[in-house]
Order: structure tokens, then sequence, then C-alpha cells
């Protein structure tokens, strides 16, 4: 499988649970004056509290950030419904690209926070399943688990993965990850509980969990 080539100059990113951007990296995409971008999302909030339809401060969320000198200026975290109302006066074909492009993001990364909030829910059972495993189980027992999944769905670990797409030291992989292999790693990672109990060895699991896969991928296609 070829590795996912990822776009991470649309600077999506998650605020208590909520995917977001800055207003400050829309102007930089769509390439406009972020003084100007201000200044129309300030017209929206005027519009918008005069329709009461969509809570402002909701998808409109006041933030602010320090240059290279640390002085201090305004910016807003938009949520996906604050960024399309923003996004419907740009016009131009490089503008749709981006704007579809930029959906597309936001869409990922609800798909993302949601599946973070599945697997986070799953770990104990994970980690209960190590314990059992290894008598004094160590930090690098949970890695070399969740890295032989990554192998099996991804064909490379976590670190690799970074390498190859450019990720720099980011936490976590999942964002920049497709919904297809977010889900396949979930579906491995529930069969990989029982497997670590029944089948102890590493070399032997992987065998199952890439015999598994290729059955999901399968089922995926005829999908």
């Amino acid at each position: 499988m070829k590795p996912l080539k990822v776009d991470v100059t649309l600077g999506v990113t998650e605020l208590n649970g909520i995917p977001v951007v800055s207003s400050r990296k829309v102007a930089e995409v769509f390439n406009k004056r972020h003084d100007n971008i201000l200044r129309n999302i300030e017209n929206i909030k005027g519009d918008l509290l005069k329709i009461e339809e969509i809570k402002w401060e909701q998808n409109f969320i006041q933030s602010s950030y320090m240059d290279s000198r640390n002085r201090c200026y305004p910016e807003y975290l938009m949520t996906k419904d604050g960024f399309t109302l923003l996004a419907m006066g740009f016009t131009g074909a490089e503008a749709m690209k981006f704007k579809i492009a930029y959906i597309k993001r936001f869409n990922e990364m609800e798909q993302y926070i949601k599946s973070l909030a599945a697997a986070r829910m799953e770990f104990p059972e994970f980690t209960q399943a190590i314990k059992q495993v290894h008598e004094e189980p160590k930090h690098y027992h949970f890695s070399n688990e969740c890295n032989l999944i990554n192998r099996v769905v991804l064909g490379m670990d976590a670190k690799k993965f970074r390498e190859t797409n450019g990720l720099g030291k980011v936490s976590s992989i999942r964002p920049y990850l497709t919904a297809e292999q977010i889900s396949a790693i979930e579906q491995l990672q529930r069969a990989d509980i029982g497997l670590l109990l029944a089948e102890p060895d590493y070399g032997k699991r992987k065998m199952l969990l890439e015999w598994y896969y290729s059955k999901i991928s399968v089922k995926q296609i005829g999908a």
C-alpha cells in the first residue's frame, strides 16, 4: 500500500473535541490579508446576531497570537460551520479548490476525533491484555503492539509514517490517516486483545492479523 500523502498546510486542528482552523491560517492559504479576514468575520458576526440562527461564539472563537516581537494580535478559531460562512465569499477556481480541500480536512478531523474517543474506551482492555501477557510490562510492550497493527495496515510503524509524510513530531498519526485506515486499525486492535491472550508469539499474531486485515480489505472493496 502506498503511504498517504498528507497536506499539512491547512491548519485544521482540535479544540475541546471540535475541529477548528485559525483565521490566520485561512488568510495564508487563500492568499488574503489577515486584517481583511478579521473584517469579514466581524461583518458575519453582525449578520448572525441579527438572525440568531447560528451561535456566533460557538463557531468563531476569539483568540490571540504573539508575533516574533512578542506583540499580541487577535485571531479567530473557526469551526467547520464558521469556516464555511467565511469561505462563501471567496470566489474563483483556486479558492474553490481550497474550499473543497478544507471541507474534506474538517470531515477527516471529525472522523479522527470520533475514532480517538472510541480507541480511548478500548485502551483499558488492550492494556489489561498486555499486562496479562507480560509479568512486568514495560512502556514499549504497548508501543510494540500498536506498531504491529500499524505495520499490518500502513506497511510501516508510526515513526516511519511520520518521516515519510513529513509530519515532524506530532503526538499521534491518527489525524493523518484515511477513514478506512482508522477503521481497519480499530478492528485489528479489538482482534489483538483476544490474540494477546491466546497467542503470545509475536510473529504468529502478525500472521493472523495480516490474514484478518486481508479479509477486511476485501469486504471494503466489495462494499
